[in-house]
């Protein structure tokens, strides 16, 4: 692998970053921001800054790199990954080095500096990625045998076909929204177990569902498969994602295609899409596949990360709960098996487009990532610190994901992965 100097976990920035920071210079993640007087524009996190693209590019900061001004005005990402993975990196570096305490060219200009840098709690935070399909997996081992375990035989949890391919959907792009914007509850059918009928009304069982998606460059032509060995070529970024869910309308309509409404009224995305090179120096090794996988999800090298995860439930004008703590390397099938088998078929993926991991779901029940197993589907309620209790998530309530990997003094992460819940529409 080619070294990329903004990995150095040594370097230094002159801009100050709090510790605890998700944002160091060894992460130079991208995302879109606008400020009270500005328009939507490309920006990276540093500390609790952001360091504008448009206005560095505009005085001559990037101008050595194969982009075009119009790709840092723009107000999606997908100018600059349609660029690819090798201009995404020397991009990344050139930052990295605007950035490094040892380089005196931006920091010795404080007019400059005044142009370029802004308050994270000044901007609006944009959705970063036009996204244009989307595909959920189901990849968690310990999610899948809770839910079979719940639903049917717990001797046989898991079905037939699971260790044998990475299961997955395809779900709606259009409802794909950034963190802090709130929803409101969805309404749908649903049947109770004791009724002969189903009723129409507002969703009783929402839940949050603990995921990590993936955004991908372009892809290959339709009728060519991208292999394992091939796949890190071709993913962008990872986002924190929290895959919505109505219980009771999915229960009731899922057989025998699969989720629809109850999944596809929202899904929340962190704002910052940080690279799959700045999680490099937490590579680890997965959990051994047994049975073996057929040989095009066979794969190389350490392809897990090590990455923290945690989800609060805050009810309004309460305190927050930490209802989950669990970690991305708990995943069975990896990003590259999953994009592995979501091609073989000849299937073309596009710039933009987005793959979530499914629910990512802990050996232990404090790492379980979704409502439905926290609460055991509602037969273990969670208490919260103002006295209530949970079993599924309510009106009112702010769902909070975040994630971080930590090794060697070095922390990078994603910010947080919010939205408030309101009622349903009437």
């Amino acid at each position: 692998m080619t070294a990329i100097r903004a990995n150095n976990i040594h370097l230094q920035s002159w801009v100050n970053v709090p510790e605890n920071s998700d944002f160091p210079i060894q992460n130079i993640p991208f995302g879109i921001f606008k400020t009270e007087d500005s328009e939507a524009r490309v920006g990276t996190a540093i500390g609790d800054k952001i360091l504008d693209l448009k206005a560095l590019s505009a005085m001559g900061y990037l101008r050595d790199l194969n982009y075009e001004a119009s790709d840092y005005s723009s107000s999606t990402l997908n100018p600059i990954l349609k660029r690819g993975k090798s201009e995404l990196r020397k991009l990344r570096d050139r930052l990295s080095d605007l950035l490094n305490k040892e380089n005196q060219e931006l920091q010795s200009n404080p007019d400059h500096i005044d142009q370029v840098l802004f308050d994270q709690k000044a901007a609006e935070m944009l959705l970063p990625v036009q996204v244009g399909d989307y595909t959920d997996f189901y990849s968690s081992e310990d999610h899948a045998r809770n839910v079979g375990t719940m639903f049917r035989d717990p001797n046989n949890a898991l079905l037939p076909n699971w260790k044998h391919i990475p299961v997955g959907y395809h779900g709606r792009s259009s409802s794909i929204i950034v963190s802090g914007t709130p929803f409101h509850r969805p309404a749908g059918q649903s049947k109770a177990d004791d009724s002969d009928k189903p009723t129409f009304g507002p969703c009783r069982l929402l839940d949050f569902e603990l995921e990590m998606a993936f955004i991908t460059f372009d892809g290959k032509a339709l009728g060519e498969s991208i292999s394992t060995n091939e796949g890190e070529d071709y993913i962008a970024g990872l986002m924190l994602f929290n895959d919505w869910s109505a219980r009771d309308i999915q229960k009731w309509e899922y057989v025998p295609l699969g989720p629809f409404l109850g999944k596809n009224f929202a899904s929340t995305v962190s704002p910052w899409l940080v690279t799959l090179d700045a999680f490099d120096h937490f590579r680890v090794s997965g959990p051994i596949q047994d049975p073996p996988v057929l040989s095009y999800l066979e794969f190389n090298g350490n392809q897990y990360y090590d990455i923290n995860l945690e989800v609060g439930i805050q009810p309004e004008n309460g305190e927050e709960k930490v209802v989950c703590q669990s970690n991305f390397k708990y995943m069975y099938w990896n990003m590259l098996q999953q994009l592995a088998h979501h091609t073989i078929n000849g299937c073309n993926i596009r710039c933009g487009d987005m793959l979530a991991s499914g629910t990512i779901s802990g050996p232990e029940p404090g790492s379980f990532g979704s409502m439905l197993e926290i609460s055991w589907k509602g037969t273990k309620p969670v208490s919260m610190p103002d006295g209530s209790e949970r079993k599924f998530i309510l009106d009112g309530d702010t769902v909070t994901l975040r994630g971080f990997a930590s090794k060697d003094n070095l922390r990078i992460g994603f910010g947080e992965c919010s939205n408030k819940v309101l009622p349903a529409k009437k």
